[in-house]
């Protein structure tokens, strides 16, 4: 049998084989020596072209160190990288590559190897990998931080960008949603591979395109593919339309999140920089991946409703400080930066006289709806015993009925709170009387001298529903012409991790540094909160100053 006939049936032979198998000379130049299945379809380069441009753009810059590492230590690569189709200069297949170098005696490498088809192998790997990813949140902290974990698993690997507007309340299947969506562009709702170009804010008369509106009522993914100069302006907002091009788009999918039968977002998924846009296969992956959301989505819509619920119930019982001759006073509240989590804080002031006002703040154990009902109880018994009790009675004394109350009720485990009564003296200044059950000291501010705490930082009385029959004291002081008085709950001060001491310390030179730039009282109660980022307790505070009467 003679050397052709045995190249023959060779060929024949791994024809059969679903790999193709070739052979690299040392200039460089590529050729087939046999080949089935995948061989058939891929892109193959004539004598002398640069075999590279078959590799995908995504995938050139990782598969050429790859590829230069073997060739200078003359180990076998081992990998998969994508190959263009042949006649298809848009579409790609996944390909596994196996190579080694052969070395003839004059030292000349040539190299050998074989390419199968794993295009099924890694969209299953990569399914398996991003659902887990997404598996791995069960609630998001808020919808926002959904979105971005769903846009960091797919963002470069799949796509180059990614923004996910919110519909508001939901769309119901054949509902033609509203053309007006809110602001889609803060971070958290974007992810952008390096190097593109920011999103440009919206307008407030921004406008959805129709293809996303079809997609919402439709509940239908939309795969719109376009020349990287020519996206689509009569299907597209005009915002995107710009950007698709700044950032030399070549295609959208436009992805429906469906939770409980209701789109409540969209997903636009755009492919950028002259890379080719995703196909039907990569749709399908997406889709899977988006809809992965509507679990983690399903449980934070379903916690931030309690949250709201909480907090509109907790709302409801903080009343606007009363209008006072002779005083400044001012209230805030901010919950805690969490998705369920209100707490128990509240603060209250009500008229006892023309001449006297209660002043009260407090904190229930807990951070729920039960923590928010119980405030609410607590808030309301207390403002009763102190406005039937008159100016005339002692804080502590009204602290005890309220602990007696509260305990024969079977309300809360654990109440801190202070109660102060003041009181206009003849002169102008007011007489301040206070107890302290357990709660945070009152910070007092004498005009043009440093801040102290009324009692220093000595432990106060115990908080109320502890023990049975306390003794509890009254502390004293007055309060002259510009001097102020904050009361404030433990989220100003306590955070994981520091030393109580040293956080009611910081509070008072950040306090006098404020007073120094001489900010009025409202504008200096906002400043001593702490950013968004780092409350991770309810914050509720009044405060009030004296002020000369008109």
């Amino acid at each position: 049998m003679n050397e052709e006939h045995l190249l023959r049936r060779y060929q024949a032979l791994m024809s059969a084989v679903p790999q193709s198998v070739w052979v690299m000379s040392p200039d460089g130049v590529v050729t087939l020596l046999a080949g089935g299945g995948i061989a058939e379809k891929l892109w193959r380069p004539e004598n002398g072209s640069p075999w590279m441009d078959a590799v995908h753009p995504k995938d050139r810059g990782w598969f050429q160190r790859a590829w230069r590492g073997a060739t200078r230590r003359r180990t076998p690569l081992d990998t998969i990288v994508r190959v263009r189709l042949d006649g298809a200069p848009d579409r790609f297949r996944h390909v596994k590559i196996i190579a080694a170098p052969v070395v003839d005696q004059g030292g000349e490498v040539e190299w050998v190897g074989t390419a199968s088809d794993a295009e099924g192998h890694w969209r299953t790997r990569m399914r398996e990998k991003l659902l887990a990813r997404m598996a791995a949140v069960p609630a998001a902290h808020d919808l926002s931080e959904a979105f971005l974990t769903t846009a960091a698993a797919v963002v470069p690997e799949l796509a180059d960008a990614v923004a996910v507007f919110r519909v508001q309340d939901g769309v119901e299947f054949g509902v033609r949603p509203s053309d007006r969506v809110p602001d889609v562009t803060s971070p958290e709702r974007v992810g952008l591979a390096p190097g593109l170009p920011p999103l440009p804010p919206l307008e407030p008369d921004f406008l959805l395109g129709p293809i996303a509106r079809e997609a919402i009522e439709n509940q239908r993914a939309r795969l719109v593919v376009f020349p990287p100069d020519g996206p689509p302006e009569d299907g597209l907002s005009g915002a995107a339309v710009q950007w698709l091009r700044e950032a030399r788009a070549t295609g959208v999918a436009l992805l429906p999140v469906v939770v409980d039968g209701r789109t409540v977002a969209l997903a636009t998924i755009a492919t950028c920089r002259g890379n080719p846009p995703p196909d039907e296969a990569d749709l399908s992956l997406l889709q899977d991946v988006f809809q992965q959301m509507s679990g983690p989505l399903r449980r934070t819509m379903e916690l931030q409703s309690i949250r709201g619920k909480a907090l509109a119930l907790q709302q409801s019982f903080l009343a606007a400080p009363p209008s006072v001759d002779g005083l400044t006073i001012t209230a805030l509240y901010h919950p805690a930066d969490s998705a369920a989590e209100v707490g128990g804080d509240w603060y209250d002031a009500v008229r006892l006289s023309s001449d006297a006002l209660a002043l009260s703040i407090g904190d229930i154990a807990g951070h729920d709806l039960d923590a928010a009902t119980a405030m609410g109880r607590v808030n309301s018994i207390l403002r009763g015993l102190a406005y039937d009790s008159g100016p005339a009675a002692s804080p502590a004394g009204t602290l005890s009925r309220l602990d007696r109350v509260v305990q024969a009720l079977d309300s809360p485990s654990m109440v801190t709170a202070v109660h102060a009564v003041l009181r206009r003296q003849a002169g102008g200044d007011w007489r301040i009387a206070l107890s302290n059950a357990g709660h945070p000291p009152p910070l007092l501010l004498p005009a043009g001298e440093p801040s102290r705490y009324l009692h220093g930082l000595t432990a106060p009385d115990p908080p109320l529903c502890v023990a049975d029959a306390l003794d509890r004291t009254t502390l004293h002081a007055v309060l002259r012409e510009g001097d102020a008085l904050v009361l404030y709950t433990d989220g100003l001060v306590e955070t994981p991790d520091t030393d109580i001491g040293d956080n009611l310390r910081r509070l008072r030179t950040r306090t006098d540094a404020l007073a120094r730039r001489g900010l009025p009282l409202p504008d200096l109660i906002r400043a001593l909160l702490p950013p968004v980022q780092h409350r991770r307790d309810d914050i509720a505070v009044i405060a009030l100053q004296v002020r000369p009467d008109r």
